[in-house]
């Protein structure tokens, strides 16, 4: 090439060193950013959290056999119940 006055061109060309450089600020500045959001949501998913959980109460566990009390009110039976019964 020297005998041409041409310069030897190279697989490592400068103006794509630059562009990976580039590259890789941009992926750092994603990854950061990403994490900032994870926080900042995790942050509101608590506080979300303890918002719904203000007006929950506690519930008593309950155990097969347990006798409970049921409201017939949407209940659909085949047969016309005794009305005493049902209200």
């Amino acid at each position: 090439m020297a005998n041409y006055g041409r310069e030897l061109r190279t697989r490592a060309d400068i103006r794509r060193k630059e562009k990976v450089e580039r590259a890789m600020k941009f992926a750092e500045k994603m990854k950061k950013v990403q994490k900032e959001v994870e926080a900042v949501l995790r942050k509101t998913q608590e506080e979300m959290k303890q918002q719904a959980d203000k007006g929950r109460m506690e519930v008593e566990e309950r155990k097969k056999g347990d006798k409970v009390m049921l409201s017939t009110k949407y209940l659909v039976f085949k047969e016309q119940l005794v009305r005493k019964l049902v209200d």
